[in-house]
């Protein structure tokens, strides 16, 4: 049943922005900008997918078949989710580009972390964060999709605001951490896996808390 609810969800609620915004993993090109940023767009693609769905009545119509409302929160987040995969998958294949392409010296980023493995273990930090937040809040009241929208959004760049300070402020963790791959591998690798690992926790939470919400909301 998840399977055909992801089709429905590809075939009727699919956002441009989707695509578009999974093309800013190439933002580790511009020289001196806070990378994190392109993780941010991929919430802002949620947030159209989620008001697509609501200004078509989605829910009415997708309820209103023989479905368990749980699978239906549950297809709507696997949907998103498969976007913010890709988005890290791309974002590693343009560091990894950009590290190859470009010397070293224009490998360094003034305005927050440097494009390596680290700024991934970021970005799963993010999208993880933005998925807590905002599936069980919209899922409470899919009508209310702004809401829930501006506090992921707020708190998401609260964390990047503080990993750009750590980038001036703490020594330790900009020697180690904002410096061009393969320097320092194996403590950015252990960041990476931090920061995959609480991805994995924020969206499994948001899963259950999401599904468990909208199974009392009245359609």
């Amino acid at each position: 049943m998840i399977g055909k609810l992801l089709k429905k969800e590809w075939a009727l609620c699919l956002h441009p922005t989707c695509f578009i915004f999974l093309a800013f993993a190439f933002f580790v090109f511009i020289p001196n900008y806070p990378y994190e940023v392109a993780y941010f767009f991929s919430g802002l693609a949620v947030f159209f997918v989620c008001l697509t769905a609501r200004e078509n009545g989605d829910f009415a119509y997708t309820c209103s078949m023989p479905v368990k409302k749980r699978d239906v929160a549950l297809a709507r987040i696997v949907f998103c989710v498969c976007f913010q995969i890709a988005l890290v998958l791309l974002s590693g294949l343009a560091i990894c580009l950009k590290q190859v392409l470009l010397p070293p010296e224009m490998q360094t980023n003034m305005a927050g972390s440097c494009a390596n493995l680290a700024l991934l273990g970021h970005g799963c930090v993010l999208l993880g964060l933005f998925n807590i937040i905002f599936f069980p809040l919209y899922f409470q009241k899919p009508e209310r999709v702004g809401v829930p929208f501006m506090i992921a959004a707020i708190a998401q760049f609260c964390v990047i605001a503080l990993l750009c300070a750590l980038r001036f402020t703490a020594p330790v963790y900009s020697d180690a951490l904002t410096v061009p791959d393969p320097a320092n591998i194996g403590i950015k690798a252990v960041f990476f896996c931090v920061g995959l690992v609480v991805y994995l926790a924020c969206t499994v939470i948001s899963c259950v808390l999401s599904m468990r919400r909208f199974e009392r909301v009245n359609l």
